[in-house]
Parts: structure tokens; sequence; C-alpha cells
């Protein structure tokens, strides 16, 4: 073979080994992209039992002029019961074996029952053991002592802009829907339907009505965001709480050395044409705010010399001013500025009392005595309602004379001294619901308590 046949062989050579390498990189790549799609599934087989359909149901309130003016509990008890109950649809994650789900608050804000299903078909009754209506997360428990599949929250490594991310949920009320996409950013701050959001993860994967409070995870497994706002001027674009704000949510509702501070302030966040600021609306008599002067109609523009932003979370802000020894407010009253300071601990340690009229304007009484022969009440365990003041919490919330609270958060109330007891409970999860007998009728009423400082 001469010098210029032996090239052409080795050039034939090498075309043939190329050919084969490329071929071998292909099948690796083709491989690899296989095994990622396997992983998904794996993912979400391995998830999808700890994904919860949630099913709650609220007393409908009707849109007629004449119906808006009387209680909606009116409405409902002397309506039929079919036509006065709303069913919603969202979904849930279960992070911890004793049954405990993540959801959003907003979907449990009106329930006056909750139910959860499995992907195997088993459904529980749930209640609520704390919610947050500013972060939109609420955390449930399911009323059952099985154990029960749940996802674990491990990731050591930070959200990355790129990353693939899954959503699993319950669109439409389709049970464990899975969509695919990524992390499209992270850290954004909106604003949808009047309600402020911020830090939320952003991302691609189809997100729809019903998967509230699903899981965003990674291509691991690992959760890294609840679920909780859909953009509606836009299309594919969801958005999700980070997992770590979740899991320090728990951590102080799981926490029974946790008091949730009052300072006596019922308040709105409100923007104005130059900056943004808390309205006061009412003041609970003999509580810090009001032994300071602060007054119904004044507007707090700064915490501690910070200004109110937008965004502001007004039980992070006080959780933070908890570990310190003075909060200062600046406050405008009219076009007058002037400055309060209060000591924390006084704050820490201040509950309202009585708590029946300091909190929620009503008067309740033990069932003995006078108020058990005015109202004819045969049972003896609950308190009865004596007094709803006009224009209270309780009078807006449809409560009236006569009434008994049987239950609070699904704990049976005996006496007076369990009302006070589980209503300090509530405070602490920023959830009430009172089960009530009326005559011979029994429902449930839930209290917001979102807007106490």
């Amino acid at each position: 073979m001469n010098l210029k046949n032996f090239a052409g062989f080795c050039r034939g050579l090498s075309s043939i080994f190329i050919f084969f390498f490329c071929m071998l990189v292909l099948s690796i790549y083709i491989c690899h992209a296989y095994a990622k799609e396997d992983r998904i599934a794996d993912v979400v087989e391995a998830a999808g039992a700890a994904i919860v359909n949630i099913k709650t149901e609220e007393i409908a309130r009707s849109d007629l002029e004449e119906d808006r003016k009387a209680p909606f509990t009116k409405r409902f008890m002397e309506s039929d019961l079919e036509e006065e109950v709303n069913e919603n649809y969202g979904s849930g994650v279960v992070i911890n074996p004793n049954g405990i789900i993540v959801t959003n608050e907003h979907l449990i804000s009106k329930a006056i029952n909750i139910r959860v299903k499995f992907l195997n078909g088993k459904e529980y009754d749930a209640y609520v053991m704390g919610s947050d209506p500013e972060f939109d997360i609420a955390l449930l428990k399911i009323a059952d002592k099985t154990e029960f599949p749940y996802l674990k929250v491990n990731r050591k490594k930070p959200v990355r802009v790129g990353e693939r991310a899954i959503v699993i949920g319950n669109p439409y009320g389709l049970s464990n829907s899975v969509s695919v996409g990524v992390v499209s950013a992270l850290g954004r701050n909106l604003r949808i339907d009047n309600k402020v959001y911020v830090n939320l993860i952003q991302t691609d994967a189809a997100i729809n009505p019903g998967n509230s409070g699903g899981v965003l995870m990674d291509i691991d497994g690992n959760p890294i965001g609840i679920v909780t706002a859909i953009y509606s001027e836009g299309k594919g674009i969801g958005f999700a709480i980070p997992i770590e704000d979740v899991m320090n949510m728990l951590s102080e509702f799981l926490d029974v050395n946790v008091k949730r501070p009052i300072f006596g302030l019922f308040i709105e966040k409100k923007t104005g044409e130059n900056d943004n600021f808390f309205y006061v609306h009412r003041i609970i008599p003999n509580s810090p705010a009001d032994r300071l002067g602060i007054k119904a109609g004044d507007r707090i523009i700064e915490i501690n010399n910070r200004k109110i932003k937008e965004g502001i979370k007004l039980y992070k802000t006080l959780r933070a001013l908890a570990r310190q020894d003075k909060v200062r407010l600046k406050i405008m009253r009219g076009q007058r500025p002037f400055i309060v300071e209060a000591d924390v601990k006084d704050i820490n340690e201040y509950r309202p009392t009585p708590l029946d009229e300091g909190l929620c304007d009503i008067r309740v009484s033990d069932i003995k005595g006078y108020p058990r022969l005015k109202y004819k009440i045969k049972q003896r365990d609950g308190v009865v309602i004596t007094k709803v003041y006009k224009g209270g919490l309780a009078d807006k919330s449809g409560l009236r004379d006569g009434d008994i609270i049987i239950k609070i958060n699904n704990f049976l109330i005996s006496n007076k001294d369990d009302f006070e007891t589980y209503m300090m409970e509530g405070l602490k999860r920023n959830y009430i619901l009172y089960q009530v007998k009326r005559r011979d009728n029994i429902f449930y009423l839930p209290v917001k308590l979102d807007t106490l400082l």
C-alpha cells in the first residue's frame, strides 16, 4: 500500500470514528433527556400521595340589595340550606405525617366546613391550625390520628432562575394534575385583586383556578414553594410562596410558647397620594394604644423610623418588634404629625380584658341564673351572648343576643373560662370559627381578626 492509499484509508477510518463518536454522544444526550423525563414521572409518582384536594363550604352572601341589609346568618337560617352554601375547591400539601396540611388562606378564610381528599380516594375532615392572610398561608390539621404520606422539606441549595419546576395540584377540581416549566424569576412583588404579595417565586408551569395551595417542586422532588396566585393579565405566569416562609410559619404555630402581640388597634393598609399608611378604625379600650392616646381616624405612617411600604407584612413586623425594647410610631392626625413610644414588654403582656367585650364587642355569660331563664336555655355547656354592641365585630359577623357559642375552632366550650382560653388560642392562630346554636339550629360562623395590630 502506497502512502497515498494509506492516507485515504486513515481519512476513511477517521470519518467512521467521528460518525460513531457523534452517534454515541447523541445517544447519551437522548438517554439523558429521557432519563430527565423519567425523573419527572418518578417525582410525580412519589409526591402525588401527599397532595390533597380541598373542598370548603361557606355561607353565601346574596347580591340582592334588600338581603344585604340583613345579617347573613339570618339569611342562612331562614333560607333553604342548598341555596345558601357555596363550595370552593383548591389544593393542599401534607408536610407532616400527623396530617398537617399547608394551603392558601383565601381558600379557608370563610369556610364553615373543610374536607380533604387524597389520591387514593380517602376523605377526612380538617380544621384550621393557623392562618396568615398577608402571606396567604393557612395550616390545616386532619381530624384523624392516622399517619399520612407527606412531603419532606429538605432542600439545602437556593432556588435558581431557569431551573426545572413541577407543579402538582387540582385545577378545576381535576385531582393531581401535573404541569412542568421553569423558575422564571425570584423575589417578585405584585398586586392582585387589591392584595399585595411579596417575595414570590414566578414560574411558567401552567397554573389554573384550583391549583391554589398546590406544590411547586424542583426536579429532585423537593418542595420549593406553595402555589398562591394567578396573574390574570398574562398567560403562562403563576406564582408561589417560598417554602422557607411556609416552614417559618409552621414552626411558629407549633410552638406553644408563642403569643401574638396585641397593641390594641384595628387597622387597614391604605395608599394616599404620596405615601402608604395604616388607617386606625377602632381602638380597644384600656389597650396600650388607648393608653398612649391613639384615636380612631389616626394614620400610622412610620414604625421605628421606617416608612410604611405597600408590601409591608404586619405580623412579620410585629414579630420583629417583639425582640426590641421600644416601638416608636409616627402618626398623622389630620395634618398634624406626632410621635408615640410604647414599651414592647407592655404590648407582649397585654391581653384584652374582658376578652368578649374588648375584642369582639359582645358580652357572654355562663349558662345559668338569669341568662338561662331569659333565653329559655335547656343545655348547660357553652356560653350565651347577652349583648351585641352595634357596629362591632360580632354585629358585622351576624351574631345576636341569645346565641349560644358551643365551640371555638372545634374546641367544646363549657363555660366563660373556656371561652377566654380558646379565644386566646384563636388569637395566636389568627383564626376564629364559632359553632353557634340559635334556637334549634346550629351553624358555623368565621370571625376575621386579620386587621388587629
